[in-house]
């Protein structure tokens, strides 16, 4: 690990302006992302501005008859709250099929949209990346890619976001609150945060430098089944070949997105439309133009039938 610098912030506004104006800065929170890249030196940054202080740490009910959810929330506190568990159970669930207990106790709720990729040719700093170092290209495009990317993904990168807890966000619509360097502060909307790589995979979501995430809001509940479902490659601590947050209503109506199938959260309209056909017309929907390799087609047929299982659990 390189040597840096470290500071404490008092304020949101603060520490957004502290960012701005040091080269290289980063804020720190759980660290359960960050430390491990820099002991890797992925991330070296020059300063470290400490935000744990900044009372960011509240589950609130917003007037409109949804929750605020401080950005320091650690993500055991928010799976286990009471609202979410009654109102939000697609969250609840997919916060706990998310790491371990320990990491859970730890990681933060801004900390969890923000985390990178689990790429291995990131990881590994001998291997080419053009989400690590821009332009020198993308050793998972032709190398062992099982469980990277089926739709979204560009000739430039084919890495899928690690999210559990971002796809039950996305389903709920929920909204990205931050402060900017200047104390402006704007909510961006879950479904324009993570961005598609096209030919910049390095810049990952819609923030801009030095601006601070201060809350995810949710908007009122939406009844009906909340389900989530992970299928892996073992039953504990794995990130997803596919996930399915779906809710789903009496009627067969409802929303769905899935993990582990891009480099963000992926969600569609027309699959959301098309639910009450079932899901192989969900699917279709939802995939159409995607792009697998040899290696990861198989995701395509799991995704289906993955999705099938939620309805029928839905409909039980």
């Amino acid at each position: 690990m390189k040597p840096f610098s470290y500071e404490r912030a008092s304020t949101p506004a603060q520490a957004a302006a502290a960012v701005a104006r040091n080269a290289n800065a980063k804020f720190i929170a759980g660290g359960t992302n960050l430390l491990d890249l820099m002991k890797l030196q992925i991330e070296a940054p020059a300063h470290l501005i400490d935000v744990n202080g900044l009372a960011l740490d509240k589950i609130e009910a917003t007037p409109d008859g949804g929750l605020r959810i401080g950005a320091l929330v650690r993500n055991t506190a928010l799976a286990s709250d009471e609202r979410v568990r009654r109102d939000y159970g697609v969250l609840s669930r997919a916060l706990l099929a998310g790491a371990s207990g320990q990491l859970r106790n730890r990681a933060t709720t801004a900390g969890n949209l923000l985390q990178r990729t689990r790429c291995p040719y990131f990881y590994d700093t001998d291997q080419a990346c053009n989400k690590r170092r821009p332009g020198s290209g993308c050793s998972a495009i032709g190398g062992f890619n099982r469980q990277h990317a089926v739709i979204g993904s560009s000739d430039a990168c084919i890495a899928t976001h690690p999210s559990d807890m971002a796809v039950a966000m996305r389903v709920l619509d929920a909204g990205v609150e931050t402060v900017r360097p200047d104390g402006r502060t704007r909510v961006i909307p879950i479904a324009d945060f993570h961005r598609l790589p096209g030919t910049t995979p390095h810049i990952e979501t819609a923030l801009e430098p030095g601006e601070l995430i201060t809350s995810v809001t949710l908007p009122r509940p939406l009844g009906g089944t909340h389900i989530y479902r992970k299928v892996r490659d073992r039953a504990s601590y794995a990130f997803a070949l596919v996930s399915v947050a779906a809710v789903v209503q009496r009627d067969g109506t409802g929303r769905m997105a899935m993990g582990g199938v891009a480099h963000k959260p992926w969600r569609h309209a027309g699959a959301d439309a098309a639910l009450p056909q079932g899901a192989k017309a969900a699917a279709a929907q939802l995939f159409a133009g995607a792009r697998p390799t040899h290696d990861n087609a198989f995701k395509l047929p799991l995704a289906e039938r993955t999705l099938a299982a939620v309805l029928a659990q839905a409909r039980s």
